[in-house]
């Protein structure tokens, strides 16, 4: 079986979310590096792939996806066993819970803790662009906010959507993966359910392959 193809570097964010899919059901994969610095990602050839000229794309024979969680779950559908079930399809309550999750990580989550990874990471050492101080000490309150309630929720279940890790938790870690690397790391320390969730994230084989991948040379 030929393997599937994502597009864009390991190293981002949104295609760490999918190739941490395909590590947790064990399918074969290659990664084709898109050049920003040349522009490829807004090439002909890459705006067949995601017409919107961003990173991931994907290519399963002759399909073609782009956005990085619909990706996600048909790698999930398409290689989902007993053991690799991550989107509970077959019990309509646990579905409906990794669902919610999966919002609150998209809506909630992310847009509080990518402007501190943006501010404290990205900008500076890849554009040149000091730290807006200002908007990471707002992204922080927010965060705050976000994590009371899934310290909530964490103290109830092992993970966000029951006692089963799913998608919805999986969608975390590219974020807080980097954000870890950031002065505002021990955050965590303050939500003890949270800090024990995301260590049972990190121990998974899967996650330990990618940060692997996603640290900093000679971190």
């Amino acid at each position: 079986m030929t393997p599937v193809k994502v597009f864009g570097p390991a190293q981002s964010t949104n295609v760490a979310r999918v190739l941490l899919c395909l590590e947790e059901v064990g399918a074969e994969y290659e990664v084709v590096n898109v050049d920003f610095t040349v522009m490829e990602h807004k090439s002909p050839e890459h705006l067949k792939r995601n017409p919107f000229g961003q990173i991931p794309a994907f290519q399963d024979g002759d399909l073609y996806l782009f956005e990085s969680r619909a990706i996600g779950k048909y790698i999930l559908r398409k290689y989902k066993t007993r053991e690799a079930d991550l989107l509970r399809e077959g019990n309509l309550r646990e579905a409906a819970m990794v669902d919610v999750w999966t919002e609150v990580e998209t809506h909630q989550y992310n847009s509080a803790i990518s402007p501190i990874v943006y501010e404290c990471i990205i900008n500076p050492a890849m554009r040149g662009i000091p730290t807006n101080q200002k908007v990471v000490d707002e992204s922080v309150e927010k965060l705050k906010k976000v994590l009371e309630v899934y310290e909530a929720r964490l103290s109830q279940s092992t993970y966000l959507a029951g006692d089963f890790v799913s998608f919805a938790d999986l969608n975390h870690f590219p974020y807080t993966f980097y954000f870890m690397g950031t002065p505002y790391a021990s955050l965590f320390d303050s939500y003890p359910h949270v800090k024990a969730w995301w260590e049972r994230l990190k121990a998974r084989p899967s996650v330990k392959k990618l940060a692997a991948v996603m640290a900093p040379q000679g971190a």
